[in-house]
């Protein structure tokens, strides 16, 4: 019987590693890589089952490659392993790419549940992060609230139009990329933007940048 064919997304290597040992006995590990972009080139030839990928890597973010790759790959399972304990971020990618949503902190324990929940076509979320999506499902305090960007929303909402990466964002403003990627997508939740154009002409009608002549 063919084991699912798993592809990991992460720069740390030692946790390569780890979860390559860990899943190892059940799945067919295709390959590894460390940044987005190498991710989106690799992954179309191999086609994986499954997807394991963190949001947080050089060169192209886990949330960009997220994106692109439902449109290349939209078969594949994608499963974001992150640190990242925000549920906004998590309700975000799981509405629009990904199919489960992991803390690094419980992988040693969950990964590979996780995968075998993917793969029978369902969504699988971490305990934590779970509990918190119910509960703002239920009771949410900004349905009836005034949308307005926070000044450091304001600051990387500029940037980011004026066609900075994120890693230029995040130097210019002495912050992770990390953080300006989850910035940019709450900004991108909370006011529908789909795309990266859809952001440019935000940032322009909020008066972050200058209309083009």
């Amino acid at each position: 019987m063919r084991r699912p064919r798993v592809m990991l997304a992460d720069d740390h290597t030692f946790l390569v590693d780890a979860f390559t040992r860990l899943l190892d006995p059940e799945f067919e590990i295709v390959d590894t890589v460390g940044d987005g972009r190498a991710l989106l080139e690799r992954a179309p030839g191999l086609r994986p089952d499954v997807i394991v990928l963190d949001l947080s890597m050089p060169v192209l973010d886990g949330m960009d490659a997220g994106v692109e790759l439902k449109g290349i790959l939209p078969h594949t399972k994608i499963v974001v392993l992150t640190v990242a304990d925000d549920s906004e971020i998590a309700a975000l990618v799981l509405r629009q790419w990904a199919s489960g949503y992991l803390l690094k902190k419980s992988a040693c324990w969950e990964l590979a549940k996780a995968i075998r929940e993917v793969i029978k076509g369902n969504t699988y979320v971490t305990p934590q992060i779970a509990k918190k999506l119910a509960e703002e499902f239920v009771q949410d305090p900004r349905l009836d609230r005034k949308k307005s960007l926070t000044f450091r929303q304001g600051e990387i909402l500029q940037l980011l139009g004026e066609g900075r990466s994120t890693l230029e964002t995040g130097a210019a403003l002495n912050i992770s990329t990390r953080t300006v990627a989850f910035h940019k997508y709450r900004i991108m939740r909370e006011f529908g933007l789909k795309t990266n154009a859809d952001l440019v002409a935000f940032a322009i009608q909020e008066g972050a940048l200058r209309r083009p002549a």
